[in-house]
């Protein structure tokens, strides 16, 4: 483990200024808006709420682990159930095999740069098991409220490690991400899961609240990448700027530990890779 990795298990995240360039972040910007563009919306809204995912659960937010799904913001519908603006301006996410099943993301998910900062935090027998693209559009991207990585993505022992890439400015107005160095030295609070006749739940761990607490802004320019303990609360408050807050996350966990039947996110039909292994 080299010096990054050291400091990454000292404070529990890392900023990597100027890991991506400009025009990699340009590229994933336009190949989410080309996949929201071709979104065939049928009235039907899968709507992503972290303080309400027991709730809100469908198949088709169960079934995402292994598609291109999109999800909308809550705020993106009137009182009526209807659209306030385009469908493309309304979605939270796009998740969760963008990795595995477009070319674009598959390409920047595996390429040797990641591998590299994986080896050298000490991370070689990980696998990328999730990816998200997040829009935080102006004005309705929403909160998402403290948690850990790890209650979503459990292992046992816990082992969840998120790359998160900024590839628009990201500051307080407009929603970047708040943690506190050293706040993974702590317990797993929660682990959601999927419940035998349908649908999830979260189970207590540990009932201890987590506090933000000591928590800073992540402020950081587009390209920059974040790295992400498991075990750290983190959160990002709403966009209440006129300017979107794009952003494009990795979740990995390790290939040697034991991955529940009952996690809410399953791959049977796709394999789970490594950094560099190619387009399936």
């Amino acid at each position: 483990m080299g010096a990054l990795g050291r400091q990454f298990q000292q404070d529990g995240f890392l900023v990597l200024p100027g890991f991506c360039t400009p025009a990699d972040c340009d590229q994933l910007m336009q190949r989410a808006a080309g996949l929201s563009a071709s979104f065939d919306y049928s009235g039907q809204a899968s709507i992503f709420q972290t303080n309400e995912q027991s709730r809100t659960s469908d198949d088709y937010f169960l079934a995402s682990g292994e598609n291109i799904s999109f999800f909308f913001e809550k705020d993106a519908f009137d009182q009526q159930g209807q659209l306030l603006q385009p469908v493309e301006k309304s979605f939270n996410k796009i998740g969760h095999a963008l990795h595995d099943l477009d070319p674009v993301f598959n390409d920047f998910s595996h390429q040797p740069q990641l591998g590299a900062l994986a080896a050298e935090l000490g991370l070689m027998h990980h696998v990328i098991i999730q990816s998200m693209f997040i829009f935080k559009h102006a004005r309705i991207g929403g909160i998402v409220d403290l948690h850990q990585d790890a209650s979503f993505l459990y292992t046992e022992p816990a082992s969840c490690t998120g790359f998160w890439f900024a590839l628009e400015d990201a500051h307080a107005s407009n929603g970047c991400l708040w943690a506190r160095p050293g706040g993974h030295l702590t317990s797993l609070r929660q682990r959601f899961y999927r419940l035998p006749g349908g649908g999830t739940a979260m189970e207590t761990l540990d009932p201890t609240p987590l506090s933000d607490k000591g928590m800073i802004p992540l402020e950081v320019e587009k390209g920059t990448c974040i790295v992400l303990h498991g075990l750290l609360p983190h959160y990002s408050l709403p966009n209440i700027s006129g300017k979107s807050r794009q952003a494009y996350t990795l979740h990995t966990i390790d290939s040697r530990y034991h991955y529940p039947a009952d996690n809410w996110l399953q791959r049977t039909s796709l394999p789970v890779r490594g950094f560099g292994a190619a387009l399936v």
